[in-house]
Formats: C-alpha cells, sequence, structure tokens
C-alpha cells in the first residue's frame, strides 16, 4: 500500500459499493480503497489469510463496515478486531442501513468508532461518505504501531 494509507470497504451491497468508491472517487481522496463484500472476507484481508495471504503490509486507516453480510457479519467482525491487540488501534466505522437501537447500542458496546446510517437519498449518502473519507482519511491522527510482523518478531 502507498505511504498515504487505504481505506478497507466492507459490503455486500454492489450498489452501496459503487456509490462509496464514487463517492470517495468525487472528493478525490487519494487513499486506496480496497474493497471486501463480506465479513468472512474481512478478517482474512485483515489477517491476511487465505486470497489475502500474500497482500503487502500496514493496516487500514479506517474500516467501513456494513452490519448486515452474509457469512460473517459486521458485528462479529468488528468484535474480532476490537479483541484482538494487533487489530484494535484500527477504526472502526460502522456505515449501514440499520437505524435498530440495538445494532447501535451492540455497536458502540463492541468498540465501534462512529456509526453512520446509509441516507436513502443519494446525494445525501455520497456527503455522508465524503466526510467519512475526509475525516478518517486526511483528517483524524492515528498512533504509529509496529507492523504486526515486528511486534511478533517475524
Amino acid at each position: 500500500m502507498d505511504k498515504l494509507g487505504y481505506i478497507l470497504l466492507a459490503d455486500d451491497s454492489e450498489n452501496d459499493l459503487e456509490l462509496a468508491q464514487r463517492a470517495l472517487a468525487q472528493y478525490k481522496l487519494a487513499n486506496e480503497v480496497v474493497v471486501v463484500r463480506d465479513g468472512a472476507e474481512a478478517l482474512d484481508y485483515l489477517y491476511r489469510r487465505g486470497t489475502f495471504s500474500s497482500r503487502q503490509e500496514g493496516d487500514p486507516l479506517v474500516v467501513l463496515l456494513d452490519i448486515k453480510m452474509p457469512k460473517v457479519d459486521g458485528l462479529q467482525v468488528l468484535e474480532k478486531v476490537k479483541s484482538d491487540p494487533t487489530l484494535r488501534h484500527i477504526p472502526v466505522v460502522m456505515l449501514t442501513s440499520s437505524h435498530q437501537g440495538p445494532d447501535v447500542q451492540e455497536s458502540y458496546r463492541l468498540g465501534a468508532n462512529a456509526y453512520v446510517v446509509k441516507p436513502v437519498d443519494f446525494q445525501q449518502f455520497t456527503d455522508a461518505v465524503k466526510t467519512i473519507g475526509k475525516f478518517w482519511a486526511v483528517l483524524n491522527e492515528l498512533p504509529r504501531v509496529k507492523t504486526r510482523s515486528a511486534a511478533s518478531g517475524g
């Protein structure tokens, strides 16, 4: 990955993925956007296993995570990320269509950094994604963390 870092976008909706990617491109963020289509792929990507075992080192600047996904849902991914000392520093923004109070509560209980409901209106959706991208990829300052292989001596 380049020095700017990248955004990991996990969503099973092709339409939402396309809209989010288009919104980030319109804002002209130079950050790469890596797309995974379910929770299992998100975990495989973060842990560099399976089809992602040879990806370059480095964690995303932020994970944009849908809740309702096949195989492993977003809440399970969030729980795994935030309970792992090697990953918990990564900001996770729940970007979901769920307005349900229990989903909001559980997301924050598990350590979500933000919870954003996907607006139905196209312009509002693109504005929301641009704002999220600008904050987490440009404005937010993350702590410096050793790479996992350096931290584990490998």
